[in-house]
């Protein structure tokens, strides 16, 4: 299966469908199976259909994209009978009922809307939240496609081998230095294997969250780049793609295996801001009083504070 994003959503649409009925047996939901062999891999069309109430053939044409103006109850019923999570119902909407205009509904930027090609800014007002959560709470803002936009001292220092821009250098600073990019980070930098502790979980996540993204925003001409260079050079990224998991980070756990302070088990909440919905706030905290809690106080303690938070470039205080 092609690993490139960006495609037309009908086509993303009828890659979601298949591998989400491939996962399931007929027999985990009731049906009665077919005599004879399968060719395909979990349940037919015609199995999703009658357990969503709708015609095989009107199934058929909304597998192949070829239905427009899906009613929400239609989806419903879809997402029911592939016992589809929230993350991948909302997936499943996005990709039904696509945005024609890049941002349409999803706020716009100082850049201009949504995927429009333009930088991503920071407003110097969060730099400063950032340079306050510095004394024990890792932070940073994450952008469209995992792009990290602005981290403080102690998330720079929790995700050892990120490599930092230096202390004020923002995207206009470095314009010819790739944008960070959390997917890149976990797929690219030798670090990162040994940073978390599952590294096979963590790199799972970021491509799901990638593809969640992607079925948000199928225009962002900056998107098929990232996906195409990642697939180019890592067998497990092509795999992990095609396999059309997604995922929603809004709080979690994360492991990890620091080099200079050993293991952590940090719990994350994300905070998106209404102005700019494809700017994410992810806070990272301990529980008190925990092995995670002291190893935490330790890699703030050898951090200091060296300056203000390092990131992208800065629009300006308003």
């Amino acid at each position: 299966m092609s690993a490139s994003a960006g495609r037309e959503p009908r086509v993303e649409l009828r890659d979601f469908l298949r591998s989400r009925r491939a996962r399931i047996g007929p027999e985990e939901v009731g049906v009665a199976a077919h005599p004879g062999r399968r060719r395909v891999p979990g349940l037919r069309r015609e199995e999703v259909a009658q357990l969503a109430g709708v015609s095989v053939d009107y199934y058929t044409r909304l597998e192949q994209g070829r239905t427009l103006q899906v009613s929400a109850e239609v989806l419903d019923a879809v997402a029911r009978a592939l016992r589809l999570d929230a993350t991948e119902r909302a997936h499943l909407f996005d990709l039904a009922r696509p945005q024609r205009t890049p941002g349409a509904g999803r706020g716009v930027d100082a850049a201009g809307p949504v995927g429009a090609g333009g930088p991503q800014l920071v407003r110097a007002g969060l730099y400063r939240v950032l340079d306050a959560l510095d004394e024990g709470t890792p932070a940073m803002i994450m952008g469209r496609r995992l792009d990290v936009l602005a981290a403080n001292r102690l998330a720079e220092a929790l995700y050892a081998g990120f490599g930092a821009p230096e202390a004020g250098e923002g995207e206009a600073d470095a314009p010819d230095r790739p944008r960070r990019n959390f997917a890149r980070f976990v797929f690219l930098e030798p670090a990162a294997r040994a940073l978390f502790a599952d590294w096979e979980s963590a790199a799972r996540a970021a491509v799901a969250a990638l593809r969640f993204y992607a079925g948000r925003h199928p225009y962002d001409p900056g998107l098929s780049p990232l996906v195409e260079e990642l697939a180019a050079l890592d067998r497990d990224f092509r795999r992990w793609w095609a396999g059309h998991d997604v995922l929603e980070h809004t709080h979690g756990t994360k492991r990890f295996q620091h080099p200079g302070v050993g293991q952590l088990a940090l719990e994350y909440e994300s905070l998106a801001f209404p102005d700019d919905p494809d700017q994410t706030l992810y806070l990272y905290t301990a529980e008190p009083g925990s092995s995670s809690d002291a190893a935490l106080r330790t890699l703030a303690s050898r951090t200091g504070r060296r300056g203000r938070a390092a990131g992208a470039a800065r629009s300006p205080a308003r």
